[in-house]
């Protein structure tokens, strides 16, 4: 249907909201060609193929260096309801504490740039899997340091860390640090903490991205390959998302 000179002259006249120019960011900075050559082959895929070429893309730009990274974990909850024609939940999907709460669902593992906050490494695991077992697995190799909550305490003792070279930085656990408060070595330590605590923030740009601006909180599909397949898709979108304002000033400096 043609465009009308009314229609034209109030899209021209209307205001952009914030979600406007967001989207319009976004399609600014999405590498949609390199996409399209990677889906087109493959379509429909439970690769995470996208994942790879954004991350090669922002790679390029010299977005994603490789002196350290940070590790996480999210939980996304899953249907509980057995209403289907099995008459039972998703058996790849878990039970989990959290705090004195239980979820039914999946984690998400995440290996985040410690430089630019951006998302190297998913990982799809049922919700009953510790963090800490999948700590070496989310780094790629090339690390010096590395930062994970006190949820990963212990992983240098672990069997798959004995060849590693990164060194670990993690957190105390709060009813340690407890104990040291008021003395000198407390207040040392206090300050060593937050260091480590400024670098780990990074980690949950990726996870507010996906769960906030995505909505991205329950699962969508019935068991973890297909939904982690989204997770890398939802992950490289998320880099896009952090990345944009770097990639729209670097376009700026090209074209000028």
């Amino acid at each position: 249907m043609q465009t009308s000179f009314s229609e034209l002259e109030y899209s021209r006249k209307k205001k952009q909201t914030r979600r406007d120019r967001f989207l319009a960011e976004i399609e600014a900075v999405t590498p949609w060609v390199i996409l399209e050559k990677t889906v087109r082959p493959f379509y429909p895929s439970s690769g995470g193929s996208i994942f790879n070429a954004i991350n090669h893309h922002l790679a390029e730009q010299g977005l994603l260096l490789r002196e350290g990274t940070i590790v996480d974990a999210t939980l996304i909850a899953a249907p509980p309801s057995t209403k289907n024609l099995s008459g039972k939940r998703d058996p790849e999907m878990h039970q989990s504490k959290k705090g004195k709460q239980w979820h039914f669902g999946m984690k998400a593992h995440i290996g985040v740039d410690t430089h630019s906050g951006l998302v190297h490494t998913v990982i799809g695991t049922a919700g009953n899997i510790s963090d800490v077992t999948q700590a070496q697995a989310l780094l790629h190799g090339a690390e010096e340091a590395a930062f994970g909550d006190a949820c990963y305490q212990g992983i240098e003792k672990r069997e798959e860390s004995q060849e590693a070279t990164v060194v670990w930085h993690v957190a105390m656990k709060p009813s340690k640090r407890k104990l040291l408060d008021g003395t000198e070595l407390g207040r040392l330590v206090a300050q060593l903490e937050y260091a480590k605590a400024r670098i780990r923030a990074k980690v949950e740009h990726p996870f507010h991205v996906v769960k906030d601006i995505f909505k991205y909180r329950k699962t969508r599909y019935k068991g973890l390959a297909k939904n982690t397949a989204q997770l890398f898709s939802l992950f490289a979108l998320s880099n896009l998302v952090l990345a944009r304002r770097l990639l729209l000033g670097a376009d700026s400096q090209i074209a000028s």
